[in-house]
Parts: C-alpha cells; structure tokens; sequence
C-alpha cells in the first residue's frame, strides 16, 4: 500500500514483504465474511509469523530503525532503574530481574552492567521475548558489551511459574499489545473493523458485543463523551497484568509507558484516540497503510492497569512522570557517576538527562506505574512526585 506523500517511501524489498502480509491480512478479512476487529489486524500486523513488524527482520529501535526508546539513548535510565532494584532487592532479599520485551538488549545490558558495579547483581536475568529475531540481537548485544554478565541472561517462552521474586520490567510493552478501537454513540459504542475495498484496507463499524457495551459503559459513561468520539480500549492489556500479577510472589512490577489517567486518556478533546504509528522516526497516525513495515501504539489507559493490578492481590505503589521517577531514583548522581571523557560525551549526557526528563520529551508523556506486595517500605522511585490520587 502507497504511504502517505509525507513519510519515506519503502524500498523495494520493504514493498514486497509489506505485500505479502496484506495478502495475509486480506485472507483473514476474506474468510471472516468482509471484516475483521481493528484487535486482530493489529495483531497481525505486528505479531503474524515472520510477517508482522515485530516478528520479521530490521531494525526497529535506534538511530536506525523507526523510534528510540529510553534505553536505546544511553545508560542513565538503567543506572537509575538499578538504584530501585537494589532497594527492591534489600527488602526481600537476593532476587530475579524479569523484562518482558527486550528490544535491542540495550536495557539488559546497562542495567546489569550498573548492578554490578554496587554488587547487586540479580541472582537471575529473565527476558521473556516472543520474536526469535529480537532474542538473537539480545543475545548479540549482550555478548558484545559484557560476556561475563551475558551469561546471567535466560530468556523465556512463557511467563515463570509462581513464586517469582523481584523485579518485573516492562518497559514500552503495553503500548504495542493489540487494542480493541471503538467510537462512542448515543445507541451504544461500535467497534471499529477493518476491511479491504479498492486495493486498500479501509475502516468499518460493527455493534460491540454485549460485554464490551457494558464495560464501556460503565468505565466511560460518567464522562460524558460526544457522540462520534473515537478512541481504543485495551482488555488484553489488563489481561497481561493479571497474569503477571499472579506469577509475582514478592517484589514490584514496574509499568514504563506513555500514557494517561483515564480521565485525561478519555477527555473529550481527545476524541480521534490515541493511536500512533512509526516509520523511520516519523510519527502519523494511520494504521492501515505501510503494514509490517511500521509499529502501531495506543496509549496506556494507567487506570484501567492499576485496576488490574489491585483485583488480581497486587498493592498499587506508585504512579508518577517518568522525569520524576528519575529524579527521585538519582539521575544526577547517576550523572556524576559517569565518566566523562570528553566535551562531545559530555554533549551526549546532556541531550540523553533532556530526552529522558523534559515535559515536551520524554519526561511528561511516559508514566511508571508500580504494582508490588511483600514489600515493607515505600519506593524510592516516587518519593519525589506521587500521583496515585489521578488514577
């Protein structure tokens, strides 16, 4: 499919892989009688085997790929998550490290490399990862930076069993999990679908199923939203935070996204959603074109989260920005901690400590929440700024 006139074109190669899962796509849409739920063609287009954006080849984080995360700038955001694993780990006692989606590696390797050099190191690194290309630059990444530390890292197939201790990581994993989209009407909301009609995939409505009316509703009804308001709703989302929730026997899962409460994720002005797409660092908002060639996001719904995370036994410890987390967690320690070499690397901390921490970057858009039990003392990564009282 032809992108829009404002983002690079695709090469050649990029075009025929991008053709091959729309095929894909459309036998789906084809057999499911016209249409299917904008939740599945998302997942699709992220997740179909050795099709989809997340489960093909190319890189997708850094300089080169799509988008940066926070990791993928430099070291000081895994020097100040380790300062709240190792106050974590003191409570309970030596535990594990898991992350849930790992992207390049870079992540793991940082923030082992900064546990180490306070001697708290994890007594196990878990990665769980479903794309076997992502796992093999993992394992690349963490091979090349430190072997030594590398041989800590076991990654998973599936969630661990009960009983996990320590500290869950998922950082930029919510936004990327399919999510169902719907627009609000007086009669009740429609779930939007996807169809394909003159060689392209265009946007359908159906009635929403009895238990999907419902919850919305419910969640969204005292709100008091126009009608036409377009937004999404991510069930598999609360889903994933339950089943983490029961694997967690003492320790914290730290929730790293961007995202709102859901008064402001609902707000009236915000009435086209949330959803997000990237291709070589451009930012637009059609999902339906370029598809495996670029990430789809929708913003985290953090009460609906926290919520999940309270019904399923889990204490909600903190809510707050992600620059006051690292405020709190010690980035400008962490900052004098570095060795700075030269003017140029002295450049590149201060452009990461702005990315990472600035209201119009990173610092106000992306939110960490924290799901715990079996801890005795508050987090220090909230002891700055604490928004429980928003969700």
């Amino acid at each position: 499919m032809i992108p829009p006139t404002h983002l690079p074109s695709p090469e050649a190669a990029e075009l025929r892989h991008s053709q091959a899962l729309t095929q894909r796509i459309r036998e789906e849409v084809y057999a499911a009688g016209g249409s299917i739920d904008f939740m599945r063609f998302m997942e699709l287009a992220l997740y179909a085997p050795g099709l989809g954006y997340y489960s093909s080849g190319g890189r997708k984080f850094g300089a080169e790929g799509d988008f940066v995360t926070a990791p993928e700038l430099g070291s000081l955001f895994a020097r100040c998550l380790a300062r709240q694993c190792q106050q974590v780990f003191r409570q309970i006692g030596k535990g594990d490290i898991l992350e849930v989606g790992a992207g390049s590696g870079a992540l793991a390797a940082d923030l082992l490399a900064a546990l180490a050099e306070t001697g708290s190191l994890p007594e196990r690194y878990l990665i769980l990862e479903l794309s076997a290309e992502l796992r093999a630059r993992q394992a690349e990444h963490l091979a090349k930076t430190n072997p030594d530390l590398a041989r800590r890292v076991a990654w998973l197939d599936r969630l661990p069993d009960e009983g996990l201790r320590g500290v869950v990581i998922a950082n930029e994993v919510l936004d990327a999990i399919p999510a169902q989209r719907f627009r609000w009407l007086a009669d009740g909301p429609r779930l939007l679908q996807v169809a394909w009609e003159q060689d392209r995939f265009v946007w359908r409505e159906a009635r929403a199923p009895a238990g999907v009316t419902d919850l919305l509703r419910a969640r969204l009804g005292p709100l008091s939203l126009p009608a036409g308001y377009t937004s999404e709703i991510n069930l598999q989302a609360e889903a994933w935070v339950r089943s983490i929730a029961q694997t967690v026997a003492a320790g914290v899962i730290l929730i790293i996204d961007y995202g709102f409460p859901r008064a402001e994720f609902y707000h009236a002005d915000r009435n086209a959603g949330t959803l997000m797409c990237h291709y070589r660092h451009h930012a637009h908002e059609d999902p339906l074109v370029l598809v495996g060639l670029q990430d789809i996001t929708a913003h985290v719904d953090f009460t609906a989260i926290a919520e999940a995370g309270h019904d399923s036994g889990m204490s909600v410890l903190g809510y707050t920005s992600q620059a006051a987390f690292l405020l709190a967690t010690g980035v400008a320690e962490a900052v004098q901690e570095m060795p700075v070499a030269d003017m140029k690397a002295h450049l590149q901390i201060a452009q990461e400590i702005k990315k990472l921490t600035l209201p119009h970057e990173m610092g106000e858009l992306f939110k960490v929440l924290a799901l715990g039990c079996g801890l005795p003392e508050p987090l220090l990564g909230f002891s700055f700024q604490d928004r429980r009282a928003r969700l």
